[in-house]
Order: structure tokens, then sequence, then C-alpha cells
């Protein structure tokens, strides 16, 4: 019988001046696909130090976390479930560090914007643009809703 692992996952938008933070990934495909920065949770992390660790390494920005956006499923091609935390937050500084390996570039995308990347397939997955919804929409709690340590 085989064992179902979910995968544990974060993500985080980011919004400045009507515009949301994105990166292009490189997933060896014949395009590059953008995403929230996003990542998976390591041994001995919170989710909060998860998203804010992702954020710095995939944009090069510290953020401050302000609201648990909630808890996203999603079942991947690959037969893959994800569970990810998703958060919001607020961009604090650009730290100027070097980018994962596979990320590409940053980009601050209006709504608009990421809706087109939408309809031509562009994002990582049909997440990105609900997260993005959600935060605009205010559907958001508080941190002390997640009970870690």
């Amino acid at each position: 019988m085989k064992r179902w692992t979910p995968r544990v996952t974060v993500a985080t938008v980011v919004e400045r001046a009507g515009r949301y933070l994105l990166v292009e990934e490189d997933h060896g495909g014949p395009f590059t696909l953008l995403n929230q920065p996003a990542g998976h949770l390591e041994p001995g992390e919170t989710l909060l130090e998860a998203a804010e660790r992702e954020v710095r390494e995939e944009s090069a920005w510290r953020v401050g976390i302000t609201d648990y956006l909630g808890l996203y499923v999603h079942e991947a091609q690959a037969g893959l479930t994800f569970h990810s935390h998703s958060f919001v937050g607020m961009a604090l500084a650009h730290l100027g560090n070097e980018l994962d390996p596979n990320i590409l570039a940053i980009h601050w995308l209006t709504f608009d914007e990421i809706e087109d990347l939408d309809r031509a397939g562009r994002l990582r997955s049909p997440l990105v643009l609900r997260r993005v919804r959600d935060a605009r929409l205010g559907r958001v709690f508080p941190m002390d809703v997640i009970h870690e340590r």
C-alpha cells in the first residue's frame, strides 16, 4: 500500500503600491512560470519562519508577515498533494542577496497583469491567482490562529 504524504508548503502575497510580488521560475519547460515566493517547510522551522525565508531567498525582499490567508490544498498533475499555508506580507526592505538558482527574475505586477498570465497558462498553479484574490478581498485571519512551538 502506497503511503500518502502531502507536501507542506508556504506562500506569501506581498502587495506594494497596487502591485504584487511574483517570482519567475525556470522549470525546464517551454516557458517560465510565475508564482508567489513559496517553498517547502524545512525541519525545525515554523510556518512563519519558512514564509519569511522563502520570500528572502526567492525575491531578496525582507517582509513583515501581517496575516494568515489560510490553508490551500492543491492536487498537482503528478499525483502530489500540496498543503500550502499562505500569508500576506508587507515589503520592508530589498536585501540585495542572490536569488535561488531556479528564480530568473522578480516582478511587481498589477492584478490585471496576473489575470492575463493566468489566462495564458503562465502561473505555477491556480493557487497563485486565488491567493491574490483572497488577499484583495480581505479574506485573512489573525496570525494567532496558528499554534506552533
